[in-house]
């Protein structure tokens, strides 16, 4: 167990690093504001074109993976959308919340991925991104544009690691090959999102809005971390998959919530520090639920 979390140690050290350079530097929130946009918009769709164009795995390879991944996504999708049947709960901090639920860090994923596995592991990530970034951006979006009252495949035309993720699998599935000089240019690019990606976690922990709503985004959060590892146990079983498809599998479900949820809710009216809460509190939650489900698969 010990030896778990210190695997994942320096990752955990980047968050923090992203937390004390916010609080106590001149690097204050609005700097970081921008490298949090830096990240979104351009450097991580980078990474995942780059992942799913020229991935070690393809979704055709992991048929069962991929079927294993989806239902575990849409147990978590499932399971969150029960809090629309709260009566007392306030509508808003509801469809703002609901996507902690089940969407998934990808900084971290990644990170976490090329520890545990190289890039075989690496490249699995990169098939369950591909497959979950449009999954959970449907669910989430239509959470926030239906209270809203948005249109939601406009949003979803306009999300660009939905664009990135759609463009790098119709590469990899016609055979194109990129040109030369644009593969070490979108290499550095993905390079730089994971380091970056991690300290804008940590920058962006804030627990003001935290307090509105605590029993419903406990709800969110235990599916998050308890839940969905879980079914992806009992998925990975029910599908026989081989070891390192089950250990990706369930580390890719113990994942703390998107930090771009926080961008999400706030671009589309949500509540935004109430999901600015709810994904700090899910990060320092992953630092503890990675190491046991890792050591869980492990041994």
């Amino acid at each position: 167990m010990l030896h778990d979390a210190l695997l994942l140690l320096p990752d955990f050290i980047l968050i923090v690093l992203g937390l004390l350079l916010v609080r106590f530097t001149a690097l204050n929130r609005n700097v970081w504001d921008g490298v949090e946009r830096l990240v979104y918009f351009v450097l991580f769709p980078a990474l995942l074109f780059s992942t799913t164009s020229r991935g070690h795995a393809s979704l055709g390879d992991t048929r069962d993976f991929v079927i294993a991944g989806a239902a575990m996504l849409l147990i978590g999708i499932g399971l969150s959308y029960l809090a629309f049947w709260s009566r007392k709960a306030d509508r808003r901090c509801v469809a703002s919340g609901v996507q902690t639920a089940f969407r998934f860090n990808s900084y971290i994923a990644l990170a976490v991925a090329d520890r545990v596995g190289g890039p075989p592991a690496v490249s699995l990530v990169a098939v369950l991104i591909a497959v979950g970034v449009p999954l959970c951006n449907v669910a989430a979006v239509w959470a926030l544009a239906r209270h809203a009252q948005s249109n939601v495949w406009r949003e979803l035309l306009r999300n660009p690691l939905l664009i990135a993720t759609v463009a790098g699998l119709t590469v990899h599935s016609l055979g194109l090959s990129l040109p030369e000089p644009i593969v070490p240019a979108l290499d550095r690019l993905g390079h730089a999102s994971i380091a970056l990606g991690l300290m804008t976690v940590g920058a962006g922990l804030q627990w003001r809005g935290l307090h509105r709503e605590l029993p419903v985004g406990l709800w969110f959060l235990s599916i998050r971390h308890l839940l969905l590892p879980l079914s992806a146990i009992a998925l990975a079983w029910a599908f026989a998959l081989p070891p390192l498809q089950a250990l990706v599998l369930v580390l890719f479900a113990a994942m703390p919530t998107a930090s771009s949820a926080y961008v999400l809710a706030a671009r589309m009216g949500g509540d935004g520090p109430y999901v600015a809460g709810l994904v700090s509190l899910s990060t320092v939650l992953g630092a503890f639920s990675i190491p046991v489900f890792l050591a869980v698969m492990q041994h």
